[in-house]
């Protein structure tokens, strides 16, 4: 065993965390997100943040407020489902380079490539030799994106058995959320023990130093929130110093023209704000 224990031996943060402590710690953690995607905006940098994880571990939430304060234009989410008939026909690889960023965008895949040793090898739907061919196969694809100046953000959202079984009876209880509730759930939560295995050999084997794994324990919703929000932040923010972007000239002097706006109007404006008063 390396550095990775067993999934259900990784320690649950359950203390309580208040709601005001909460909102603001993630308000700041969207502020410094954005600051990171307008730098890459800017830049032409490219983002890949992928999560894995069990059904109902919170995925989706984690998600919502990732997205909640950037810029959307540049900030594609890519639901990852069974393969279409098209996609079937290629290389398993084939879909997600189809779905790279452009320069100055951020790609975030709801469930990723690591499908091929986690879903596909527990369900039979590649043959063995395909699935452990696959750790080297993806080590290459993320090295090769990284070498291109790729940041890659990988986060496995872990749930308790006993807290995915108290969620997954929620949604059967509460008729708006049945519809996150398929037959193919239950068949997932009763091979628990071939997921654990799969996930502790993807971590094992997968894990390096240009594309890291970051397990997020997430029994609790809040901390885990915050916490794979700080992981992002802190994985894509690495060598970024934020700057404040100059004026281009020839902008300045089209506001004048139309306007008559000048630059020190808009730091009176500032002034004029931070003290209280309007124009």
């Amino acid at each position: 065993m390396g550095k990775w224990p067993i999934l259900d031996e990784i320690e649950m943060i359950d203390g309580p965390i208040d709601d005001k402590k909460y909102e603001h710690d993630l308000a700041k953690l969207q502020h410094r997100l954005l600051d990171l995607q307008t730098h890459h905006l800017r830049t032409g940098g490219r983002v890949i943040i992928g999560l894995d994880g069990w059904d109902a571990a919170g995925k989706g939430g984690l998600i919502e407020r990732l997205v909640a304060g950037l810029e959307p234009k540049s900030t594609h989410v890519w639901r990852i489902g069974a393969p279409s008939p098209e996609e079937q026909g290629r290389h398993y690889l084939w879909r997600f380079w189809e779905r790279l960023p452009p320069p100055g965008n951020w790609a975030i895949f709801d469930r990723t490539w690591y499908g091929r040793v986690l879903v596909e090898r527990i369900e039979g739907l590649c043959s063995v030799e395909a699935w452990k061919r696959a750790y080297h196969e993806i080590n290459e694809f993320e090295h090769e994106l990284t070498d291109d100046g790729v940041r890659i953000v990988k986060l496995l959202v872990h749930v308790s058995a006993e807290e995915q079984k108290r969620r997954m009876i929620d949604r059967l209880s509460k008729p708006h959320k049945r519809y996150k509730v398929g037959l193919e759930d239950f068949r997932n939560i009763a091979k628990r023990k071939e997921y654990l295995e799969a996930y502790d050999d993807m971590l094992e084997r997968t894990d390096t130093d240009y594309a890291p794994w970051h397990v997020i324990a997430s029994d609790n919703k809040m901390h885990a929130r915050l916490t794979g929000l700080k992981i992002v932040a802190e994985e894509v923010g690495k060598g970024v110093e934020i700057t404040e972007q100059k004026l281009d000239p020839e902008i300045a002097e089209a506001a004048f023209k139309l306007w008559g706006w000048k630059p020190d109007d808009g730091k009176q404006d500032k002034k004029d704000r931070k003290n209280g008063h309007k124009k």
